[in-house]
């Protein structure tokens, strides 16, 4: 969520409980304007907490001119003092789905693989490398899996220019409340999989230039998200229970929209057998 409109955007998203005591949003709310000062950044959001053992992850993300460019992330401690995470890779994220458990709130706590098959010792063992992960790496790989899965935004928000570059649609006034309230209205914010394989004819109906990307109607399992209207119905707000923790906003017939995640970091796991 944007951090300027931080205080108001977290109030929208707090139905399910979670957000931030007043001095953290304070704190964070000015913090948040230096690093985007000092970082250079076109746009800051605040992604959301992950939530460990012994202290919680703060984490924002930064913004350049094409929103669909890989994002700048960076944690904090005590949402003040802020570092930048590297980017995420495949191998980090490999790595890090062996991981069971919560995080320790400790990025340089070590975890080693408790599971691992004969031949990833043998290639480790070849490559020099210790058959270990930080918990920082597992943060980056974790906010990417968060990111791919559940990070979504609603139709037209953005829009796609002929040489691919991604930009806000300055023309987006929100959706109405009929279309907030449908699946189909919201789209993964990544790299699109289904669209691809779509044949011509069903992509006929699309707009190539707000219509490119995988859409929330076809995730599986199905019924791994709920739709609700909140604050006497003039709120449409969007939940993940594949990623338990993250939640999404939107204020139809506005520009007022968002998500943000409050969680432990860990998959749910068990959701086929909870539909």
């Amino acid at each position: 969520m944007e951090a300027t409109s931080l205080p108001a955007a977290l109030e929208l998203a707090a139905g399910g409980g979670a957000g931030l005591s007043p001095e953290k949003r304070a704190v964070l709310g000015a913090s948040l304007l230096l690093l985007q000062r000092d970082y250079r950044f076109e746009r800051v959001w605040f992604w959301g907490c992950i939530q460990g053992v012994r202290g919680a992850y703060y984490i924002a993300e930064g913004l350049g001119p094409d929103r669909a460019a890989p994002r700048s992330r960076l944690y904090s401690l005590n949402c003040v003092e802020w570092s930048l995470l590297p980017p995420a890779t495949k191998e980090m994220v490999e790595q890090a789905e062996q991981l069971k458990g919560r995080f320790q709130g400790d990025p340089s706590f070590v975890y080693e693989y408790t599971e691992r098959s004969a031949e990833d010792a043998e290639r480790l063992f070849e490559d020099g490398k210790e058959p270990v992960i930080k918990e920082e790496i597992r943060l980056v790989a974790t906010i990417e899996q968060i990111d791919r899965a559940v990070g979504i935004i609603p139709r037209g928000a953005f829009v796609k220019t002929p040489l691919g570059s991604v930009h806000e649609n300055r023309n987006f006034e929100g959706l109405s409340l009929t279309e907030a309230k449908k699946l189909s209205s919201y789209f993964h914010f990544t790299e699109p999989v289904n669209l691809k394989n779509k044949t011509l004819l069903e992509k006929a109906d699309l707009d190539p230039s707000t219509d490119f990307l995988d859409s929330l109607e076809h995730d599986i399992p199905k019924g791994s998200w709920t739709v609700q209207l909140e604050k006497g119905g003039t709120v449409v707000v969007l939940r993940s229970l594949l990623w338990l923790g993250l939640t999404f906003y939107h204020v139809p017939m506005t520009k007022q929209y968002g998500y943000v995640y409050f969680g432990t970091g860990e998959k749910n796991l068990d959701l086929p057998f909870m539909l």
